[in-house]
């Protein structure tokens, strides 16, 4: 196989674990939400960690995988794992004050920041479709939330609407970063660093604050833990195979998952301006899908004639 069809090959699977994480991590995120409501923001980031501990255990344990968490790139595991409890901490806070659906599109941000940093961090060569593709999506977010009406400007510059855009940035970095790791480091380093490190660097930086857990709360914490996992399972994934710039446009796809718990969960619909806004970004993915299957299919059939 060519490298450009091993290219757009690899971009497909990575796209198909970027729509799975982003289904996950936003059954998560309801969670966190309704979490929020009794626990501080660093707590929740030990929360999350914690939970998800166990489960990531008993799978590098399936996996055989002990061997492969010998010789770590340390600083880069350390880079990410404060990366991450910032991350979710801010976007904790953030979430607590508004809906799912308008915390995303904030969190939109992202896709382009992470395209951006893969040009000098990763050396990628980002097509232009791409670019393209992560544009006009990004035009989406923004028809979306109308940054033009006193109500964004509003949630700009709202605590919490700040909090997600620095928590965007984070996440930003911590993706590539994730993805440099990924070309020497197994999926099994990655995600038991991270979780680890979620667990007590949140729990260090929680305990001054520190509220004690309800047993009625043992179901969402449960559900936390398996979002969670399966979330960072896939998301490895997802940076692990394909361009960053490829992957990256496909979280939008949160948006749809936003707009649907906060109906199912909190009876609440977006306004007309942010289902435009959605199509626009579902049809910047959809655009990026066929690219990356034609190509795949030209390099293929020049082979096997």
């Amino acid at each position: 196989m060519s490298h450009s069809a091993q290219h757009a090959a690899g971009n497909l699977r990575s796209i198909v674990n970027m729509l799975l994480a982003m289904m996950f991590f936003s059954l998560m995120d309801a969670v966190l939400k309704t979490l929020s409501a009794h626990y501080p923001p660093l707590q929740m980031a030990c929360l999350r960690g914690l939970t998800a501990l166990p489960l990531v255990l008993a799978w590098i344990q399936w996996r055989r995988g002990w061997g492969r968490l010998r010789q770590l790139r340390w600083s880069l595991h350390i880079l990410r794992g404060c990366l991450g409890i910032t991350m979710l901490a801010l976007f904790t806070r953030g979430v607590s004050e508004l809906p799912l659906s308008s915390t995303y599109t904030i969190f939109f941000i992202a896709p382009l920041l992470i395209t951006a940093l893969s040009v000098p961090v990763l050396k990628e060569r980002v097509p232009r479709a791409h670019w393209w593709a992560i544009g006009v999506g990004f035009i989406g977010v923004l028809v979306a939330i109308q940054p033009n009406s006193g109500d964004l400007q509003a949630g700009f510059a709202t605590t919490g609407g700040i909090a997600v855009m620095t928590a965007a940035l984070c996440y930003a970095v911590a993706a590539v970063a994730g993805r440099l790791l990924s070309r020497t480091d197994s999926s099994e380093a990655m995600i038991l660093t991270m979780m680890v490190f979620m667990t007590v660097g949140g729990g260090l930086l929680a305990a001054p604050g520190w509220k004690p857990v309800s047993l009625d709360h043992a179901g969402l914490l449960l559900a936390l833990a398996i979002t969670g996992f399966l979330g960072q399972l896939t998301i490895n994934e997802a940076f692990r195979h394909g361009q960053a710039s490829a992957v990256a446009p496909f979280e939008y796809s949160a948006l749809a998952w936003g707009v649907a718990l906060d109906w199912l969960v909190w009876q609440t619909l977006p306004e007309a301006h942010t289902w435009l806004g959605a199509a626009i970004i579902v049809g910047s993915g959809l655009y990026l899908v066929r690219r990356e299957k034609r190509i795949s299919e030209v390099h293929a059939n020049a082979e096997h004639p």
